[in-house]
Parts: structure tokens; C-alpha cells; sequence
């Protein structure tokens, strides 16, 4: 058969009949058709036909339409395929750490998720802050899993719970703060130390916390008698301590191991100073309570001794300054109630003894204070450490704003073992974290926990006592803060100067919101106006 033949296609429409000429090629095997009339195929078209053959622009665009659908539908595909993906990877994920639970514990894991691989819930935890922990507390009970930081970690709050952890420390648990901690505190700190390192630097800390009472009377007998005292105190404590280390301490190294202590919690008192400030800005009628209080100890009472005078020093300065008087008669130069030798053998050469003396040294040395007598000079009774005792109603401030407020929100543990908490196991090796702010917020003894109620510390009620554990801004157990009654003598005073000498008012449109990472504390901080009582305003 030829090539190159023609072949004839005819297509027929209602009242017309069309012939197309085709010139094909064909090869053995081809269908028989048709000689072909020309060498060129030749269609024979009616005119009135023209708009059957030449398609609407409608008719174009369908082509481009079944391409757009079928690339839709391709990336659809392709999206349910990456969910399927992700579905199967996360229940893979949670199976894998199901399956590493302790076999030879029958109990179940705690409820809760552990996110997506190896992110865990940590996008979540960043972006929710406390929200976070609220959310899967209300969702799965005050002891659930997560995955944060890399890590799988139980959540547990609530008294009974956190008792067990806590008093389960060296035995249950060991202390392990987040890899980003440890890197910025050390891996010799107090907090990361377990076993008898710890016991031997909580031992050094005692004998700091002891130092501060006793500090400068001890100074005093050793410069004097250049020898140790036979009897244990403080100062022996601490030297003791050294001496465990291989080493000897000075009576400079003493001291600024004293002022250490002082400063090394800074950012967790300034934290509740903050909220001791915000919340008696909040509550006017507990503010009046506190200084109807003072008031009736004395520590209301104006100061008529001048600010500056010849001799008076810094300390004698701030000491006459609460709330003082313009033209008041000038008091006589002050005159020590003892010259022994606490002042010889504490003041450098060439200083008095007040001027070697700070004002908290002398709460707790009466003898440095001069007395301040004559004409017009009547000066409130120096604050002192038995005088803050006795305020009651502050003292329950303080509590109060330490329970709604906590400084820090919780603390860490790693199991050391599998054990059972609250009805489901905690394998060895994971990270617990215990909240003290959940612990606080949701405690079923207190009455309406969402509020400022300072009275609930009151002795009527002491909603507190009801367990040990409902109440814990410290923490518990053998880890609990050292510098705890530091913490809220500097608190008290804090309140006690404010309320005597000062009104405040916000200085901002609105109330800053709190942010408690990583220690509560305002967002924007808090900007405040204070009022003196003689009428001048600072911000």
C-alpha cells in the first residue's frame, strides 16, 4: 500500500454536511480508505459554519480550568498526605515514650501530651506562658505529662502531692534545673550540687545565715581577743566550713561573704517588692489597716530632728528623716550610750562609730544608736527587729502577697526512681516539675484564692493551717530558701517605710500586665508616683 495518501472524514450538523480531505501517511497494516483527490489536504468549510468551527473564548478556557483543578487537587493530595504524615509521626512519638515507661510498675503514665517529635510542647509552653500549665491542669489534673526543652517532664501541683516530692528529696528525687540553668549558674552552685556536696555547702549557707545575727558583736570579741571563742558560734560555723575545703577565711572574706547572702536573691526580693508595691496600690483599705497598725506601735510619730547638722552622719541622717518637720529646733550632738569596744575595733582609723555602722547594723545594736534628745527633737522609736514581730496585720500582708504572687512559680526534680503519684507512676529519669503558684491559686483552704485577703493569715482564720504544704513561696524540705526570714524582714521594712512616709498612685494609664518568667514581675515594669508626706511628688 502507498504512502502519502489522502483520506476523506466527513462530519455531518444538523442541516449541513462537511468534507475534510486529510493527507495522511500510511503504512502496511493501515485501515483501507479512500484515494485521496489532492496532494494537500483541502477542508471545504460553508461559510455560515464558521462559528461551529472556531470555538467561544468559554471553550478556550476550559482547557486552562481542568488545569487549574488538577493542580489543586495535586496540592491537596500532597497536603493530606503531609497531615496523614504528621498524624502517624506524633502517634509514633507518644507511643515511643508510652512504651519507655517502667514495665515492673503496673500504674499508668500520668494523662497529658507529649506534643510533636522533638519539639514536644515547647512551642506551646513560649507562646501560652502560665496559660500553658492552666489549661492542661484543668484539662488533665494536678499531675500531667509534657515535653518541654527537649525533655519529658511531669507537671505536679497540689499539697499532698507536692509533700511527696519535696520531702521525697536524695531518695524520690534530686534536684535538676533546665540545661540552660546550669549553664548560666555553674555546675558547682548549691542548686545543682546532690548528696554530701550539697549537705556540706547548705552547711556553709547556715553558718551565713547565722552570721548575719551575730556578725558584728562576734567581729568585735575576735578583734579584741585575737583568738577563737571556745564555744560554737557562727563565726565558727563558718570557719569551720572553710576549713572542710582546705582553707582559711579573713575577717574581710567574712564580711563579704555576710553581704553575698544579702544580695544573692536579689532578683526574687526585688520581685515581691514589686508586687508588695502593686498590691497595696490595688487594695487602699489593707494599706490603711497597715498604718492604722503602725500607728498604734509608734512608728507614725513625726521626727522633729533636722536632717543636716554639723557631725551627723549619713545613717544619723536617714534615721531622722521619716517624715521630719521644717523648723524644728535643733537636737544636741549625739552622744553614744556606750563607748565600749565594739566601736573601737569596728570602725577603721580615722572614722567615728556611727559612721562605721549602717542603719540595718543598728536594728540590731541599740547601744550604736545615739540618743535624740532636747528642745522640739522627738523622733520615733528606731525600727527594730522585735518592733516588726509585733506587727500582725503586715505580717499577714506579706503573706498574702507571697501566696498570690509567688516570686518564683515552681521548682525542679528529677526521679531518681519510678515511683507512684497520685494514683499513676513517675518513671526514673524523668524531669517533675512541682508549681507552687497552681498549688496556691487552687488550694481548696483558702476562700476565694482569686483574692487580695490578707485577713485569711489572720488568727481568727489562718486559713494556712489547714496544710503545710498549701502554702510553700519558699519551697520545702531540705531545699527550702535560706534566706526566707531575710526575704521578709526586707519585705516588712520595705512596707513599714512607704506606708510612714509616702502615698503612692500609678503613673501609667492602666495596671501592667504580669509576666512570671523568669520570676514574676510586670510586663513594661511598674511606674508608680510617690508623694511624700511634706507634699513632694517623685516618680
Amino acid at each position: 500500500m502507498g504512502t502519502g495518501q489522502a483520506s476523506r472524514i466527513r462530519l455531518t450538523a444538523p442541516g449541513h454536511d462537511i468534507s475534510v480531505r486529510l493527507r495522511t501517511k500510511l503504512t502496511a497494516g493501515s485501515v483501507h480508505h479512500r484515494p485521496a483527490e489532492s496532494q494537500q489536504s483541502r477542508t471545504e468549510i460553508p461559510r455560515d459554519l464558521g462559528h461551529f468551527v472556531n470555538p467561544s473564548p468559554g471553550l478556550v478556557m476550559l482547557p486552562l480550568g481542568l488545569h487549574f483543578l488538577a493542580a489543586l487537587g495535586t496540592a491537596l493530595a500532597s497536603l493530606l498526605s503531609l497531615l496523614l504524615l504528621l498524624a502517624v509521626s506524633r502517634q509514633l512519638w507518644t507511643l515511643g515514650w508510652n512504651v519507655r515507661r517502667d514495665r515492673g510498675n503496673k500504674l499508668p503514665l500520668p494523662k497529658g501530651s507529649m506534643g510533636w517529635p522533638l519539639l514536644g510542647e515547647t512551642l506551646h509552653w513560649m507562646v501560652q506562658g502560665s496559660k500553658f500549665h492552666a489549661s492542661r491542669r484543668e484539662k488533665y489534673g494536678n499531675v500531667f505529662k509534657t515535653h518541654l526543652l527537649g525533655r519529658p517532664v511531669i507537671r505536679v501541683s497540689g499539697a499532698e502531692n507536692i509533700r511527696r516530692i519535696l520531702l521525697g528529696e536524695h531518695r524520690l528525687v534530686s534536684a535538676q534545673w533546665p540545661h540552660s540553668t546550669r549553664l548560666l549558674l555553674g555546675s558547682n552552685t548549691l542548686g545543682n550540687s546532690n548528696g554530701e556536696l550539697h549537705r556540706q555547702r547548705r552547711r556553709g549557707l547556715k553558718a551565713r545565715d547565722a552570721l548575719h545575727e551575730y556578725l558584728e558583736t562576734a567581729i568585735g570579741e575576735k578583734l579584741q581577743a585575737q583568738r577563737l571563742l571556745s564555744q560554737p558560734d557562727a563565726l565558727s560555723l563558718m570557719l569551720h566550713s572553710a576549713r572542710e575545703n582546705g582553707r582559711e577565711l579573713n575577717l574581710q572574706e567574712l564580711k563579704e561573704a555576710a553581704v553575698e547572702l544579702i544580695f544573692a536573691a536579689f532578683s526574687t526580693t526585688a520581685s515581691a517588692s514589686t508586687s508588695l508595691v502593686l498590691l497595696l496600690l490595688q487594695h487602699s483599705e489593707a494599706l490603711e489597716k497597715v498604718r492604722q497598725e503602725l500607728g498604734q506601735h509608734g512608728l507614725l510619730a513625726p521626727c522633729q530632728c533636722p536632717l543636716e547638722r554639723p557631725g551627723n552622719s549619713g545613717a544619723q541622717r536617714r534615721l531622722g528623716s521619716r517624715a521630719s518637720r521644717p523648723g524644728a529646733e535643733g537636737c544636741p550632738p549625739p552622744t553614744p550610750r556606750d563607748s565600749g569596744s565594739l566601736a573601737d575595733t569596728s570602725a577603721m582609723p580615722g572614722e567615728s562609730r556611727s559612721q562605721s555602722l549602717t542603719e540595718p547594723e543598728a536594728w540590731h545594736f541599740p547601744e550604736a544608736v545615739p540618743e535624740r534628745e532636747g528642745p522640739g527633737c522627738e523622733c520615733e522609736p528606731l525600727l527594730r527587729l522585735d518592733t516588726l514581730s509585733r506587727l500582725r496585720y503586715l505580717d499577714c500582708v506579706v503573706k498574702e502577697v507571697l501566696r498570690l504572687l509567688p516570686p518564683v512559680s515552681g521548682g525542679y526534680r528529677t526521679a531518681l526512681q519510678t515511683f507512684e503519684l497520685n494514683g499513676c507512676q513517675i518513671p526514673k529519669g524523668w524531669n517533675i516539675i512541682y508549681s507552687i503558684r497552681d498549688t496556691q491559686e487552687t488550694a481548696a483552704v483558702y476562700l476565694n484564692p482569686d483574692t487580695f485577703d490578707p485577713d485569711r493569715f489572720g488568727p481568727e482564720r489562718d486559713e494556712s493551717k489547714a496544710g503545710r504544704f498549701n502554702y510553700l513561696p519558699f519551697g520545702g524540705g531540705v531545699r527550702s530558701c535560706v534566706g526566707r526570714e531575710l526575704a521578709q524582714v526586707i519585705l516588712k521594712t520595705l512596707a513599714v517605710e512607704l506606708s510612714s512616709a509616702a502615698t503612692w498612685e500609678l503613673a501609667s494609664a492602666t495596671y501592667p500586665k504580669m509576666q512570671t518568667v523568669p520570676v514574676v514581675h510586670p510586663v513594661d515594669g511598674l511606674k508608680v508616683r510617690f508623694h511624700r508626706l511634706d507634699g513632694m511628688a517623685t516618680k
